[in-house]
């Protein structure tokens, strides 16, 4: 992915490895973004607010594009989705996965062409399903038998939709047990193991209205080695040999999903994408040849290790409070706009923003101002100790599922997105207001 920049201006690389490639550090202390000094954000439209930087979202689209030039790589919409987003990752030539019809029907009127996009999801409802062929959707990712005489009834008998099928290939990878989902004790897809993704299969060939182009495997996220992506081609490869024997069917494509991990702190291994690519098309070549079967076209998925490390979150200190041998630090955000410490464990480095400390760090918790006890931001963080109210926070790596899977808890309201590129900050997002809040309760 992205290297750091090594500009006179820009702090240490180990101090900054996890920020964008435009982070410099201008003056100790305060930090900049695309030109833009957080401070400023923070000052200009409140806080919490997230920062998006539009160039490193574009670096890393080019770095897939670059890694997998003969494979369709697809944006996945639920790592964060706004026009702007689908706007660039489209400009960048990616095509985009979805999983719901507001994300479709965003992504849509944004411009970004239907055909290049991807509905995926184990529940999908009537009207996702409904406005996926009104608009024309690319593919139709199948999770479940149910799904097919359901589709199949929609599309009519005089339409055609590409689909695809969602196998298990029984690989346990990921980050943790709540994102691992290659395994075959979790909501999605179908087992290879036990053939019923085959069964599936064979129920789809006879529906002519649905056209099977492939088989979608999606192992799970926060994946940092590339060898589950290799016994999943072995796998998927296989099973592809055997629908050839039984039906003579030979499947021109195959999604290997995402799942990339990242690094949240400095020190922390990411995905090589550079080298999963050369090695995944390296191990689909030779399982295809030992199979007698042509090389399918390759999709990827990726959706993190596109927009989490371009996403900053900024925060302001209300609180500090000493408790025994802990010490807390209590922000105006939290788990209602980054629930992912509370769901996933998560850890992040923030750092101390918009002055200069000389005092010695110390370990605090950083806190959210929220009525749980487990509402963390960053356990264990490293701040100076002199950290008071009023201070400014950045949190690096915020760019992936926060403001995705934000929530209304005590009607807090979600924070703006702001983009910065060459020393311009615009809005994106706006803030979500009481007045929206209200407007949504009707009734007494």
């Amino acid at each position: 992915m992205t290297t750091l920049h090594e500009p006179a201006a820009t702090a240490a690389s180990a101090d900054l490895s996890v920020w964008p490639a435009s982070a410099t550090e201008p003056r100790p202390g305060d930090l900049a973004v695309g030109g833009v000094p957080l401070a400023e954000v923070a000052d200009r439209f409140g806080t919490p607010v997230y920062v998006l930087d539009e160039a490193e979202v574009r670096d890393r689209c080019r770095t897939y594009r670059n890694a997998f030039p003969d494979a369709d790589v697809l944006y996945a919409a639920k790592a964060f989705l706004c026009r702007a987003v689908a706007h660039w990752v489209h400009e960048e030539g990616l095509g985009l996965d979805v999983c719901s019809a507001g994300e479709l029907e965003l992504a849509v009127t944004a411009g970004f062409p239907p055909e290049r996009i991807v509905l995926h999801g184990n529940a999908k409802s009537p009207h996702d399903l409904r406005t996926a062929l009104r608009l024309g959707v690319g593919r139709i990712v199948i999770d479940s038998p149910s799904e097919i005489a359901r589709l199949a009834a929609a599309v009519g008998p005089d339409g055609r939709q590409k689909v695809m099928v969602r196998v298990v290939s029984g690989i346990s990878a990921g980050g943790h047990d709540k994102i691992r989902t290659g395994t075959d004790d979790q909501k999605f897809g179908m087992s290879i193991a036990d053939g019923y993704a085959q069964h599936a299969i064979a129920r789809i060939l006879d529906q002519p209205q649905l056209r099977l182009t492939g088989l979608h495997c999606h192992l799970g996220s926060q994946i940092t080695g590339v060898k589950p992506y290799l016994v999943a081609v072995r796998r998927t490869v296989g099973l592809m040999s055997r629908l050839y024997e039984q039906h003579g069917l030979v499947l021109p494509e195959l999604d290997l999903g995402g799942g990339h991990g990242i690094a949240y702190r400095p020190g922390e291994p990411a995905l090589d994408i550079t080298a999963l690519a050369r090695r995944v098309r390296a191990e689909l070549t030779e399982a295809c040849a030992a199979n007698g079967l042509p090389v399918p076209r390759l999709l990827v998925e990726p959706g993190r290790a596109v927009v989490g490390p371009a996403g900053i979150a900024l925060y302001r200190v209300l609180a500090v409070k000493r408790t025994g041998d802990h010490v807390f630090v209590a922000v105006d955000g939290g788990m209602s706009d980054n629930p992912r410490p509370a769901l996933y464990g998560v850890r992040y480095a923030p750092r101390l923003i918009g002055r200069h400390s000389a005092a010695a760090p110390a370990r605090v918790t950083v806190v959210g101002r929220h009525c749980e006890a487990g509402d963390v931001l960053a356990a264990d963080a490293g701040l100076p100790a002199d950290t008071r109210p009023g201070d400014l926070l950045a949190v690096p790596v915020a760019g992936a599922y926060h403001l995705s899977m934000a929530s209304g808890y005590n009607l807090v309201g979600r924070p703006p997105v702001v983009a910065v590129r060459e020393g311009l900050a615009r809005l994106l997002v706006r803030r979500e207001s009481l007045e929206d809040i209200r407007g949504r309760d009707v009734g007494l």
